[in-house]
């Protein structure tokens, strides 16, 4: 018998791929970083790739070591990389790695040197962000020293890319303003000498919204798990994931009765309480304490009071809720529950955070539609 899970459809990913796959004629890279946006990466994956991804993205070298120590094959890119990393296991395993910068460019030159191989290359100019990629003014020096590294033999440039601001707000003009100083990154590209299959820049919201700007290879991360990043938005995408638990304990209170820390809630009359054994240290955001939605008991309910390390309680009124009932916090929506929509709403977040939080530790994360 279980007390809190964390459900993944796996149909519902791979849907979702196959709709995004079929929306571009460019390469498909399914980013599975953060764990798969809370979703379980190595299972994500492969059900990406079940669906037609050709790639996958990661951000650390060791979410993408740990893809390759699962046997999976497929092309990755990884993309945030610190000073010092044992970069040449990287190289050796055939994953693709990102440089911004002269320095990060050494690194990975000697990093192919060490592990016998050229290391293959995807440059990034910052195109407006101003997180990470080479500046506009930096992008020749760092475009230079590509071309003579590769004609050394020591790297392979495979890709050229960057990353979006605004694509979330569809017709905001910094899109355009970057997709113009993207084409002029990618005429130094040329004028440099260097030829690289892939030329990337859409992520999810631009893989939706923007084929003008899906080139060679296109990224989508949260709308594989079904989540829309364009407000008011669903594109068709199937939410994956569910949260809930079953409750701990239920009882009656009187009238006036402090609930939680703090007593920042009361109750209005006698009421039947609910303990929900799911709070901050399993991924319910404190900031929905008194406002986050939950359906038990045949009803869509709120948080009452604040959200503990460890639990949460609800107020269910005069309906009947009973020790061993099933409290859903947020899944598709089908079935009149919350979604991580609905949360994002009341902690004034956005859905990548609400499921990104969820399937830690303590909470298992339990798959529907696994494949052998």
């Amino acid at each position: 018998m279980w007390q809190s899970e964390v459900r993944i459809d796996l149909d519902a990913i791979r849907e979702n791929v196959t709709r995004l796959r079929a929306g571009t004629s460019a390469e498909l890279m399914a980013v599975v970083k953060a764990d798969g946006y809370g979703h379980g990466m190595v299972p994500s994956a492969r059900a990406a790739l079940d669906a037609g991804a050709d790639w996958l993205g990661v951000c650390t070298l060791d979410e993408a070591l740990t893809l390759r120590r699962a046997g999976v094959t497929a092309p990755v890119l990884a993309w945030l990389l610190a000073p010092g990393l044992p970069l040449h296991s990287g190289v050796e395993a055939g994953v693709d790695l990102a440089a911004a910068s002269l320095p990060q460019l050494d690194e990975l030159v000697e990093a192919g040197r060490r592990a016998g191989r050229p290391a293959r290359l995807h440059l990034k100019i910052d195109t407006g962000l101003a997180r990470s990629g080479a500046t506009v003014a930096d992008w020749p020096a760092l475009l230079e020293a590509a071309a003579k590294a590769q004609a050394d033999g020591l790297v392979e440039v495979v890709g050229v890319w960057s990353h979006f601001v605004y694509a979330d707000s569809p017709g905001h003009p910094t899109t355009d303003r970057q997709l113009a100083v993207f084409h002029e990154g990618l005429d130094m590209v040329e004028r440099a000498g260097l030829r690289p299959r892939y030329r990337h820049l859409a992520n999810s919201a631009a893989t939706l919204t923007r084929p003008d700007t899906h080139f060679d290879l296109v990224r989508p991360g949260i709308a594989t798990y079904g989540l829309s990043p364009v407000a008011g938005e669903s594109f068709g995408l199937r939410p994956a994931m569910t949260a809930r638990a079953r409750v701990t304990l239920a009882k009656r209170v009187p009238a006036g009765s402090g609930v939680s820390y703090g007593h920042t809630y009361f109750t209005e009359a006698d009421a039947n309480l609910a303990v929900v054994p799911l709070g901050y240290a399993d991924g319910v955001p404190r900031h929905a304490s008194n406002c986050g939605p939950v359906q038990l008991a045949g009803r869509r309910r709120a948080v009452s009071g604040r959200v503990c390390m460890d639990q949460f309680v609800i107020d269910c009124g005069d309906d009947p809720v009973a020790a061993g009932d099933v409290a859903t916090l947020f899944g598709p929506g089908a079935d009149g529950e919350p979604t991580a929509d609905d949360w994002a709403a009341a902690v004034g977040t956005i859905n990548y955070e609400i499921v990104t939080r969820f399937g830690g530790v303590r909470v298992p994360r339990v798959y529907d539609g696994e494949r052998p």
